[in-house]
């Protein structure tokens, strides 16, 4: 610090302990780390959605079943997925209405005919997921069941 007349008086130091606050970041980068391996590695299609429900990740199965990039995908609104394919009345019911009540839901039926695949039936689970201090909050949306419709 400087005194009055511009001289320099001394000096203050502080030190912060950091040890702490790194573990918890390695650990919190390899709970990440885990849950997208996990989500990548499951053979069923997989989206997580934020609480505004726009895409924050989804598995290899997603992608390659649907025929859609990450970059196409991540940061956007599930219902602008593909020019709108997923803008699905009875999805959006279903996100929007039934899972933020019930915070789960099993084997929900829903068909569409999606570009580029043609129709199908989706069976549908979701899982809101809510860390323990409650900050975040994820939907967990995974399509256990597919089956192609006669056109």
């Amino acid at each position: 610090y400087r005194t009055l007349d511009n001289v320099i008086a001394g000096v203050v130091l502080t030190l912060t302990a950091v040890t702490r606050f790194k573990r918890t970041s390695e650990a919190a980068q390899l709970a990440q780390e885990l849950a997208e391996g996990i989500v990548n590695t499951v053979r069923e299609p997989l989206i997580v959605l934020d609480a505004a429900l726009q895409v924050v990740s989804a598995g290899r199965a997603f992608y390659d079943y649907f025929g859609v990039s990450e970059a196409d995908t991540v940061g956007r609104k599930i219902y602008d997925l593909g020019a709108g394919q997923w803008n699905i009345p009875s999805l959006r019911q279903l996100l929007e209405d039934i899972l933020p009540q019930d915070h789960v839901f099993d084997g929900y039926a829903v068909e569409h005919d999606f570009p580029g695949i043609g129709r199908r039936r989706l069976i549908l689970n979701a899982r809101r997921i809510v860390t323990v201090g409650g900050q975040v909050r994820l939907i967990l949306l995974a399509m256990v069941g597919i089956e192609t419709l006669d056109p």
